[in-house]
Protein backbone atom coordinates (compact mmCIF):
# COMPACT_ATOMS: atom_id res chain seq x y z
CA UNK A 1 0.00 0.00 0.00
CA UNK A 2 1.44 3.29 -1.33
CA UNK A 3 2.60 5.66 1.99
CA UNK A 4 0.43 8.89 2.27
CA UNK A 5 1.50 12.06 1.84
CA UNK A 6 0.04 14.66 4.51
CA UNK A 7 -0.87 17.95 2.43
CA UNK A 8 -3.08 19.47 5.31
CA UNK A 9 -0.65 22.47 5.48
CA UNK A 10 -2.60 24.15 2.18
CA UNK A 11 -6.43 23.90 2.10
CA UNK A 12 -5.78 24.29 -2.14
CA UNK A 13 -4.47 20.76 -1.78
CA UNK A 14 -7.41 18.87 -2.46
CA UNK A 15 -5.15 15.81 -5.15
CA UNK A 16 -4.90 12.17 -4.50
CA UNK A 17 -1.94 11.80 -1.48
CA UNK A 18 -0.58 8.56 -2.93
CA UNK A 19 3.40 8.54 -2.53
CA UNK A 20 4.85 8.19 -6.20
CA UNK A 21 8.38 7.36 -4.56
CA UNK A 22 7.36 3.51 -5.95
CA UNK A 23 4.52 2.78 -7.48
CA UNK A 24 4.28 -1.31 -8.33
CA UNK A 25 0.76 -3.59 -9.41
CA UNK A 26 0.89 -7.04 -9.93
CA UNK A 27 4.50 -7.16 -10.02
CA UNK A 28 4.94 -4.42 -12.50
CA UNK A 29 6.73 -0.91 -11.98
CA UNK A 30 5.87 2.26 -13.19
CA UNK A 31 8.01 5.32 -12.97
CA UNK A 32 11.27 3.77 -14.92
CA UNK A 33 13.15 5.45 -17.33
CA UNK A 34 14.57 3.14 -19.85
CA UNK A 35 16.71 4.66 -22.36
CA UNK A 36 19.87 3.68 -24.66
CA UNK A 37 22.77 3.89 -22.27
CA UNK A 38 25.45 3.29 -24.61
CA UNK A 39 25.84 2.07 -28.54
CA UNK A 40 25.05 5.81 -30.45
CA UNK A 41 28.95 6.35 -30.68
CA UNK A 42 28.81 10.21 -31.60
CA UNK A 43 25.80 10.01 -33.80
CA UNK A 44 23.53 13.15 -33.19
CA UNK A 45 19.33 13.38 -33.42
CA UNK A 46 17.26 16.78 -33.80
CA UNK A 47 15.62 18.11 -30.59
CA UNK A 48 11.73 17.99 -31.90
CA UNK A 49 10.08 20.52 -31.86
CA UNK A 50 7.17 20.16 -29.96
CA UNK A 51 7.20 21.00 -26.28
CA UNK A 52 6.49 18.15 -23.34
CA UNK A 53 4.19 19.29 -20.30
CA UNK A 54 4.68 19.24 -16.49
CA UNK A 55 1.51 19.93 -14.74
CA UNK A 56 0.64 20.76 -11.26
CA UNK A 57 -2.77 19.84 -10.32
CA UNK A 58 -3.35 18.07 -6.46
CA UNK A 59 -0.30 19.52 -5.65
CA UNK A 60 1.47 17.31 -7.27
CA UNK A 61 3.25 17.44 -10.49
CA UNK A 62 2.44 14.86 -13.18
CA UNK A 63 3.79 13.38 -15.16
CA UNK A 64 6.13 12.08 -12.50
CA UNK A 65 8.80 11.09 -14.47
CA UNK A 66 9.19 12.69 -17.61
CA UNK A 67 11.68 11.89 -20.45
CA UNK A 68 12.98 14.57 -22.47
CA UNK A 69 16.05 15.71 -25.14
CA UNK A 70 18.70 18.25 -24.21
CA UNK A 71 17.32 21.52 -25.53
CA UNK A 72 13.75 20.33 -26.10
CA UNK A 73 11.41 22.48 -24.62
CA UNK A 74 9.34 21.61 -21.25
CA UNK A 75 6.04 23.92 -20.54
CA UNK A 76 5.06 24.09 -16.86
CA UNK A 77 1.64 24.74 -15.92
CA UNK A 78 -0.50 25.42 -12.70
CA UNK A 79 -3.52 24.04 -12.53
CA UNK A 80 -3.66 24.07 -8.94
CA UNK A 81 -5.51 27.50 -7.28
CA UNK A 82 -2.32 28.02 -5.28
CA UNK A 83 1.42 29.15 -5.74
CA UNK A 84 4.06 27.05 -6.77
CA UNK A 85 7.50 27.30 -6.68
CA UNK A 86 9.00 25.06 -9.25
CA UNK A 87 12.67 24.16 -8.55
CA UNK A 88 15.24 21.77 -10.35
CA UNK A 89 18.37 20.65 -8.26
CA UNK A 90 20.61 19.22 -11.51
CA UNK A 91 24.06 18.59 -11.30
CA UNK A 92 25.25 19.20 -15.00
CA UNK A 93 22.65 21.55 -16.01
CA UNK A 94 21.71 25.46 -14.98
CA UNK A 95 19.45 25.41 -11.40
CA UNK A 96 16.54 27.49 -11.16
CA UNK A 97 14.08 28.36 -8.93
CA UNK A 98 10.62 30.04 -10.12
CA UNK A 99 7.37 31.38 -8.57
CA UNK A 100 4.43 30.11 -10.18
CA UNK A 101 0.71 31.58 -8.99
CA UNK A 102 -2.48 29.68 -9.72
CA UNK A 103 -3.21 31.31 -13.34
CA UNK A 104 0.07 31.97 -14.71
CA UNK A 105 1.13 31.27 -18.17
CA UNK A 106 3.20 28.30 -18.45
CA UNK A 107 6.88 28.36 -17.52
CA UNK A 108 8.67 27.85 -20.22
CA UNK A 109 12.35 26.24 -19.49
CA UNK A 110 14.69 23.43 -21.40
CA UNK A 111 18.22 21.76 -20.50
CA UNK A 112 21.13 21.64 -22.49
CA UNK A 113 22.57 18.57 -21.17
CA UNK A 114 22.30 15.15 -20.30
CA UNK A 115 21.76 13.90 -17.43
CA UNK A 116 19.49 11.18 -15.68
CA UNK A 117 17.09 11.52 -12.66
CA UNK A 118 17.58 15.57 -12.03
CA UNK A 119 15.26 15.90 -9.23
CA UNK A 120 12.38 18.94 -9.26
CA UNK A 121 11.04 20.16 -6.36
CA UNK A 122 8.44 22.65 -4.95
CA UNK A 123 9.76 24.69 -2.35
CA UNK A 124 6.01 25.76 -1.24
CA UNK A 125 5.10 22.19 -0.88
CA UNK A 126 8.10 20.08 0.55
CA UNK A 127 6.08 16.55 -0.72
CA UNK A 128 6.06 17.75 -4.59
CA UNK A 129 8.90 15.95 -6.43
CA UNK A 130 9.69 15.11 -9.84
CA UNK A 131 12.31 13.70 -12.02
CA UNK A 132 13.53 15.01 -15.16
CA UNK A 133 15.63 12.80 -17.41
CA UNK A 134 17.60 14.86 -20.30
CA UNK A 135 18.68 12.26 -22.43
CA UNK A 136 20.98 13.21 -25.78
CA UNK A 137 19.36 10.90 -28.25
CA UNK A 138 15.21 10.15 -28.51
CA UNK A 139 15.32 6.19 -27.25
CA UNK A 140 13.83 6.42 -24.27
CA UNK A 141 10.95 6.12 -22.31
CA UNK A 142 9.16 5.74 -19.07
CA UNK A 143 7.06 2.63 -17.67
CA UNK A 144 3.42 2.66 -17.79
CA UNK A 145 1.32 1.53 -14.61
CA UNK A 146 1.32 -2.01 -16.18
CA UNK A 147 5.74 -1.86 -16.10
CA UNK A 148 5.37 -1.61 -20.43
CA UNK A 149 7.31 0.34 -22.24
CA UNK A 150 8.26 0.77 -26.02
CA UNK A 151 11.41 2.30 -27.59
CA UNK A 152 10.89 2.81 -31.54
CA UNK A 153 13.38 3.48 -34.44
CA UNK A 154 16.61 2.58 -32.97
CA UNK A 155 19.18 0.92 -35.68
CA UNK A 156 20.40 -2.30 -35.92
CA UNK A 157 23.87 -2.26 -32.96
CA UNK A 158 25.14 -3.41 -30.17
CA UNK A 159 23.56 -1.51 -27.34
CA UNK A 160 23.52 -1.03 -23.48
CA UNK A 161 19.77 -0.12 -21.65
CA UNK A 162 19.69 1.62 -18.74
CA UNK A 163 16.46 0.68 -16.34
CA UNK A 164 16.56 4.02 -13.65
CA UNK A 165 14.18 3.58 -10.69
CA UNK A 166 14.63 6.87 -8.30
CA UNK A 167 14.63 4.32 -5.22
CA UNK A 168 15.69 0.77 -6.77
CA UNK A 169 18.57 2.43 -8.63
CA UNK A 170 20.23 1.14 -12.13
CA UNK A 171 20.00 -2.03 -13.55
CA UNK A 172 21.75 -1.98 -17.17
CA UNK A 173 21.61 -4.78 -20.32
CA UNK A 174 23.30 -5.35 -23.18
CA UNK A 175 21.08 -6.36 -25.95
CA UNK A 176 21.77 -6.69 -29.73
CA UNK A 177 19.55 -5.66 -32.63
CA UNK A 178 19.71 -6.63 -36.15
CA UNK A 179 17.87 -4.83 -39.41
CA UNK A 180 14.23 -4.58 -38.85
CA UNK A 181 14.41 -6.72 -35.32
CA UNK A 182 12.21 -6.23 -32.50
CA UNK A 183 13.24 -7.15 -29.15
CA UNK A 184 11.81 -7.61 -25.66
CA UNK A 185 13.26 -6.20 -22.77
CA UNK A 186 12.51 -7.13 -19.10
CA UNK A 187 13.92 -6.21 -16.16
CA UNK A 188 13.99 -6.78 -12.66
CA UNK A 189 14.09 -4.73 -9.32
CA UNK A 190 14.36 -5.93 -5.67
CA UNK A 191 12.37 -3.61 -3.63
CA UNK A 192 13.90 -4.61 -0.52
Amino acid sequence: MPTKIDMSQDSACKGDNAAETIVAAGGNLANVFVYVKDGLSNRTFGVPTDAVTIDQKGCKYHPHVLGVMAGQNIEIRNDDQTTHNVHPTPRDNREWNESQPPGAPPIDKSFAQEEIMLPVECNQHPWMRMYVNVSRSPFYAVTGPDGRYEIKGLPPGDYTIAFVQEKLGEQDQKVSLAAKESRMLDQSFKTQ
